[in-house]
């Protein structure tokens, strides 16, 4: 066993050196693994785990470590685009050795301070304006100057909690910011993915390479937040744009792996100048946010009036100090290109020390003698724009290198240039380092630029997550990685001679306070839970009635199996449900076309295909609620091989297994409670639909066996009446057996039992709306008998349902604009 394991070392080592070698030959002199000694240990032994994992093939890597990347979740959408795409996650990390990295992170957190003291300065006395270091044009004129936060000082006193920057290394393995992210810096969560994925990838590479961890950045960055609060146990959210945002999958990774509440601006309500997000307990007090949306839509009274996302009356909370914004409004002042002309400056200035990681080279055009200076050098510089939005004198979107216009494009940006000089900056073109990535089974050099991310911590200062993640251009010839189409990203490894201790974002286990309260759930997570239950039980009804359509009457060869009256109520029950247009009869033809829109009609019509999506939707906004796989059953496509009944059974499988997940994956707290309740309201409702459509007293053998298919209890039946089907057994059966969970009186107990655990606003002790109806729709099938069953009974039970339902979400959902003082609020 020995010889064994000996031997495969020195094939991984020999495949390695193999790899490392052929890359060297071919790799720019510049690049980060050319740049190290032949026996560098890290990237040896980086390439031997690669080796472990998939012999001598690197697409093997590759697909494995894309295949964890998706199982983590992980996925990103580009602006325009209304599916989010997979994360594209290359195997090979950047490594960057733990001395070289010190030096980063001190220029890092040199720079995010600065930027801090220039913020305090422009929103407070504005000295640096007064002395003339700063042009007052470039803070007044800057969009995402925000005058109504002027003079206003932040709660804690700082501007800035969280900053990203855009790293680049050059050939000559010089670092450089290319950029300052400000006002919403994304990109952390997909920094932790990577992580998770790659060390499910390379799980021996911890050990070989003593690894620096990410989890005490992440606690540095919660303890800071805390620290701004003025309570001691804050309850902290996450504020998000929503699903359509591009980084929404990160977001919600983000909130789940902290411990924050994924909120949107509809969940957030401001009463005296404290936040509070509306639950289903009533309104509960945030303390801090982490805002990931546009400053100016935070709040339509002091921002932008035509917000539909923002928190009305959110700056005044802030104002009084009750609730910490991070980022705070307004910090994208210096987010703007113009501004990195004059750091190195202002660094000089303020701090009496030179920048340790220098920017890219900028001129801001407002000044003449710099737009002197880029005109001059139109051909050698990018041209972009100051402050953001694309100024009309630049084609497409972004810098443009200057000796690619044409000589009319090279006019009409003078032209505009010299109309209005403030929209434009000059850049030094950026020359870009390269590293490892496989491309059609092979190492190959790319250029890459690294998003590093600072926290500050609760003593204030500064604190640089040991990594990152690396941006890789998808051709040889780009000239600096923006993520998109036919672009990578990498892990970034910080690793060191010395041992790494295994530390978790978790506290040690003896100091944590046991709790059994699952915490806040906000109204729209228990809108969005309840609806999904309906929306898969929905589906899967009609899912049902087509199975059985295709299966009795329309899949033999010998014909239907089924009365052509049976037939008919299948076909109208479809019909009914708007799944599809009435059939021209009930020939096969015919029956096969309504089965197939039912199933997979894409536009016009309510078929499975058209609810699988509206789950698919709630789905993507309830990430941190749901299982990875959950969330991959309700993402898998659509199935399209096989014949409709095969099909339809792929379905019914997947509808199966969502329906173990909520069962046995999803704990017994509240949102288990709507999730599984939507379930049961719409089960019941559409059991109800069957029992008219095939119970009545005029129903045949046939209807009365339809309407055990459907309701999956034919064996139940049968095990317990052995003398065939007849009409008031069935009807105990599907709608009074409290022991059958297909049962309307079965749904109607579970819809009480439910109801009568979830929180309520006043202490009388009185039953809600909501919980007295549930009380006495099980109360009527609970003393009524099947020979009392008729179709007008039946019809009052499906409208008592729906009222039910209006109910709960009357009770716990949103609803707009609602009073905020109701009765019985609860304030906490």
């Amino acid at each position: 066993m020995a010889s064994r394991a000996a031997t495969s070392l020195f094939d991984t080592s020999i495949i390695a050196d193999r790899w490392i070698a052929d890359y060297r030959a071919h790799a720019p002199a510049g690049d980060v693994l050319v740049g190290r000694e032949a026996g560098d240990p890290g990237w040896s032994s980086l390439f031997e785990e690669l080796a472990a994992l998939s012999g001598d093939s690197l697409g093997a890597a590759r697909e494995r470590a894309q295949r964890h990347a998706e199982d983590i979740g992980t996925g990103f959408r580009i602006a325009g685009e209304g599916e989010e795409r997979r994360w594209p996650l290359s195997p090979v990390p950047l490594l960057i050795d733990k001395t070289e990295w010190e030096t980063i992170a001190a220029g890092v957190a040199q720079r995010a301070e600065l930027l801090e003291t220039v913020l305090r300065d422009l929103y407070g006395e504005a000295q640096l304006v007064a002395d003339g270091h700063v042009p007052a044009a470039l803070v007044t004129g800057s969009p995402y100057f925000l005058r109504p936060l002027a003079h206003l000082a932040p709660p804690g006193g700082s501007h800035l909690a969280f900053v990203a920057m855009e790293l680049c290394r050059g050939p000559d393995g010089a670092w450089r910011v290319l950029a300052d992210h400000l006002r919403a810096p994304a990109g952390a969560g997909y920094a932790l993915e990577n992580r998770l994925a790659m060390a499910r990838t390379l799980g021996g590479l911890q050990t070989r390479l003593n690894i620096e961890r990410h989890a005490p950045f992440f606690a540095t960055f919660r303890d800071g937040l805390a620290a701004l609060c003025r309570r001691d146990e804050p309850r902290v959210a996450l504020l998000t744009p929503g699903r359509l945002n591009a980084s929404y999958a990160e977001q919600a990774h983000l909130a789940r792996y902290l411990g924050f509440l994924l909120v949107e601006g509809a969940d957030l309500a401001v009463l005296d100048d404290q936040l509070y997000v509306r639950t289903i307990a009533g309104l509960k007090r945030v303390d801090a946010l982490w805002r990931r949306i546009d400053p100016r839509l935070l709040d339509p009274l002091a921002l932008d009036s035509h917000s539909t996302i923002g928190v009305p009356g959110l700056i005044d909370a802030m104002a009084a100090g009750n609730v910490v914004v991070a980022n705070a409004p307004g910090a994208g002042l210096l987010e703007s290109p113009a501004f990195a002309a004059f750091l190195p400056r202002l660094a000089e200035v303020l701090t009496g020390a030179a920048l340790a990681l220098p920017n890219v080279a900028t001129w801001w055009c407002g000044q003449d003698a710099e737009r002197a200076h880029v005109e001059a050098n139109l051909d050698s510089l990018l041209i972009g724009p100051a402050f953001g939005p694309q100024p009309l004198g630049l084609p497409g979107e972004g810098p443009v290198a200057g000796h690619t216009l044409d000589a009319a494009a090279r006019a009409a940006l003078l032209d505009d240039m010299a109309r209005r000089p403030q929209d434009y900056v000059g850049q030094e073109m950026v020359r870009l380092s390269t590293m490892p990535m496989v491309t059609d089974g092979a190492l190959v050099p790319r250029p890459f630029t690294v998003r590093v991310f600072a926290a500050r911590g609760g003593d204030g200062q500064w604190t640089v997550l040991p990594g990152g993640f690396a941006r890789i251009a998808g051709h040889p010839e780009t000239a600096a990685a923006v993520m998109g189409e036919g672009s990578w990203s990498a892990d970034v490894i910080v690793h060191g001679a010395e041992p790494v201790a295994p530390v978790s974002l978790l506290p040690a286990a003896d100091s944590v306070q046991l709790r059994r309260n699952p915490g806040t759930l906000p109204s729209r997570v228990a809108d969005n839970l309840f609806w999904l239950g309906r929306y898969l039980e929905r589906g899967e009804a009609l899912l049902e009635v087509i199975r059985v359509l295709l299966g009795h009457s329309i899949g033999a060869d010998t014909g239907a199996a089924l009365a052509e009256d049976t037939v008919a109520r299948l076909a109208r029950l479809i019909v009914h449900a708007e799944a599809a247009p009435e059939p021209k009869g009930l020939k096969r033809a015919d029956l096969n076309q309504l089965a197939r829109t039912a199933l997979e009609a894409e536009q016009g019509w309510y078929s499975v295909r058209a609810i699988n999506r509206q789950a698919k939707l709630i789905g993507e906004v309830s990430r941190e609620r749901l299982s990875a796989d959950m969330i991959r059953l309700l993402d898998a496509p659509f199935p399209d091989r096989g014949v409709l009944l095969e099909r339809a059974g792929t379905l019914q499988r997947r509808y199966s297994a969502l329906a173990g997940q909520a069962a046995e994956h999803m704990a017994r707290t509240d949102a288990w409670r709507f999730h599984d309740m939507g379930r049961r309201v719409e089960r019941a409702m559409s059991t109800i639909r069957f029992v008219r459509a095939f119970g009545g007293p005029e129903g045949t053998s046939d209807d009365l066996s339809t309407l055990l298919d459907l309701m999956d209890s034919q064996i139940s039946y049968r095990q317990r009446y052995l003398t065939g089907i007849a009409r008031l057994p069935v009807i105990d059966l599907v709608v009074l057996d409290p022991s059958n969970p297909r049962a309307v009186a079965f749904q109607a107990m579970a819809i009480h039992e439910h109801l009568s655990r979830l929180p309520v606003l006043s202490d009388d002790g009185l039953a809600e709306p909501q919980q007295e109806q549930a009380r006495e729709l099980a109360a009527q099938l609970a003393t009524t008998r099947a020979d009392r069953i008729h179709d007008s009974m039946l019809a009052g039970i499906e409208g008592r349902l729906g009222r039910l339902s209006d109910a709960v979400a009357r009770r716990y959902f949103l609803h707009g604009a609602e009073p905020l003082r109701a009765a019985g609020l609860v304030l906490a």
